[in-house]
């Protein structure tokens, strides 16, 4: 009997210690909290009376908060109850207004992009209207912020745009009155068919309408007899909400799989997410797209896919966001956004990049090591890999971009020029077959002014780099400057050559704008994948005998 109660006593005294040293530890944990906050006020308080000048009561509040948070991850947030209406549109996928993107330009607010059906465009807003007045208030000089919350309105409200209109002569200047309605976010701008019977799937964002809407595309491009595979493209997709992940993966994979899992500082804190709806196709051949932008809820589905050997995922490494945030009710009608637990996907993998628990003296962080990262594997024994997003098995390389088309799109020279193309053109052949022609491509260099069009002239620079260095070594004399000068004569830059050696570059970035006045996303989206390597890899990966299936077996 002994040598059984000996033990259990033990145990228990153990136990005992134990809970004895926990409740010591909260109990200190929530002596520091109380007096931390008591320091806090008291400061606050003197501050608000004794400071010599006065102070902004709410500024200085959300920058001690910002801090704060800015100390913990980049997700942590405070959202006001100011910035709550654009949270919620984010979550929901749905906002009240006018349906535009609108843009800022020279200090003013221009219209950017009417969605499709939206008020905006049934009204007759188009790209480049700039914003003269809403509601017979000018806001000329105001930012987009400023201008978004008076666009912004009830659903059957009216508002009143005035415009001014470039490139259609005198009447330049227009009135619109616009009912505004709620807005769904354009969750996904683009599915169809590319390649010889590829079904193609480009998706935004994850919010509660996104999974109804990837299986509404698989069911119909699975109704076209042609589409033998699929490629869901999640390039520039930051992700969303985690729910849907697990509802677009279970599009794929039997029901009851296990998709990701996500564990919290307590160990009460772990949930799984199995899927819970009947897929639609478990074994048509998948391609997922990824970029360094995509992220969290995008990174689910990737590398869910990935793990469980259902899909190839084909572009450059993810963003590496394995980071979980709810929302937490405060006082004022505020929000705190914050990060509770990290996920885990089928292999066991942690894909966060960053260590925020650790960083540097300066207070900076940096991504993981590859060195220090560990391996896992898939359902079939494929070796992958955690701590830095999701690693294409297909990675694709990308040419380096240059300034001159750079400042082509910053500048807006490709936005303005087909404007006036609209404005001049009623109709153009249908998106599928819309090009750039010749004269197309000459009227649009006609359109650029070379006195304005600024860009880095890198044969030059060096060029004249080279010089300095030659002097400050003791190596210009007459003989080494005259070959400098015939150098410079040869290198040159003339404007007109430097488009025409980007033609092609440029026939992408103008064919784009130019389709989507007259086809709205879709129509920039067909012209892009026109020209697009990271799509055209997928479809070598699905297309090349045997490819596909290889790169699924164990390596």
């Amino acid at each position: 009997m002994k040598k059984i109660l000996y033990p259990i006593a033990a145990a228990a005294a153990a136990f005992c210690l134990i809970s004895s040293d926990v409740l010591a530890d909260t109990a200190s944990r929530k002596s520091a909290i109380s007096r931390n906050l008591d320091i806090f006020n008291s400061i606050y308080r003197e501050l608000q009376t004794n400071y010599v000048d006065s102070i902004d009561a709410d500024k200085s509040m959300n920058t001690a908060i910002s801090a704060m948070l800015n100390q913990i991850d980049p997700y942590t947030e405070y959202i006001s109850e100011t910035d709550r209406e654009d949270f919620q549109t984010i979550a929901s996928g749905e906002y009240a207004g006018i349906g535009s993107v609108i843009l800022q330009r020279n200090g003013n607010v221009y219209i950017s992009d009417p969605q499709q059906g939206s008020p905006a465009q049934r009204a007759g807003l188009k790209p480049g209207d700039l914003i003269v007045a809403v509601d017979g208030d000018t806001v000329l000089g105001m930012t987009t912020p400023e201008v978004s919350k008076r666009l912004k309105g009830q659903p059957g409200t009216s508002v009143s745009v005035l415009v001014h209109r470039p490139y259609v002569g005198a009447d330049s200047v227009l009135t619109f009155d616009i009912v505004r309605a709620n807005i769904p976010v354009n969750t996904m701008p683009y599915y169809g068919v590319v390649g010889d019977g590829t079904g193609y799937i480009y998706l935004a964002t994850f919010n509660e309408k996104s999974a109804g809407l990837v299986s509404d595309a698989v069911t119909e491009l699975k109704k076209d007899p042609r589409v033998k595979s699929i490629v869901l493209d999640l390039r520039d997709n930051g992700g969303g909400l985690l729910d849907a992940a697990v509802d677009i993966a279970g599009i794929f994979v039997p029901k009851g799989t296990e998709v990701v899992r996500y564990r919290g500082r307590e160990t009460s804190q772990e949930k799984v997410f199995k899927t819970t709806r009947q897929p639609i196709d478990t074994k048509i051949p998948l391609v997922v797209l990824v970029n360094g932008n995509t992220a969290s809820s995008s990174e689910i589905v990737a590398g869910s896919l990935q793990d469980l050997d259902r899909a190839v995922i084909v572009g450059t490494r993810s963003f590496g966001k394995g980071l979980v945030q709810n929302t937490r009710p405060l006082p004022y009608n505020g929000l705190l956004k914050v990060t509770f637990a990290k996920y885990y996907i089928p292999s066991g993998r942690l894909i966060q990049a960053i260590d925020y628990s650790h960083r540097n003296a300066d207070g900076s962080v940096a991504r993981i090591p590859d060195s220090l990262t560990r391996e896992f594997k898939t359902a079939g024994g494929r070796i992958v890999r955690d701590g830095g997003g999701i690693t294409p098995d297909v990675t694709v390389v990308y040419p380096e971009g240059n300034r001159l088309t750079y400042n082509i799109v910053s500048d807006l020279w490709s936005f303005d020029y087909a404007n006036r193309f609209a404005a001049m053109n009623d109709t153009i052949a249908p998106m599928n077959e819309f090009v750039i022609t010749d004269s197309i491509f000459e009227d649009f260099k006609k359109f650029i002014d070379p006195d304005r069009f600024k860009y880095d002239k890198y044969c030059e620079s060096g060029l004249d780099a080279l010089r300095e260095v030659a002097k400050v070594e003791g190596y210009m004399n007459d003989s080494v400057a005259a070959q400098f000068d015939v150098l410079a004569a040869m290198l040159k830059h003339d404007l007109n050559k430097d488009l025409d050696l980007n033609r092609q570059d440029i026939e992408e970035i103008l064919g784009m704008e130019i389709a989507g006045r007259y086809y709205n996303d879709a129509g920039e989206t067909v012209q892009r994948l026109r020209h697009d390597i990271a799509v055209d890899s997928a479809l070598n990966v699905l297309t090349t005998p045997g490819r596909y299936d290889s790169i699924l077996r164990k390596k």
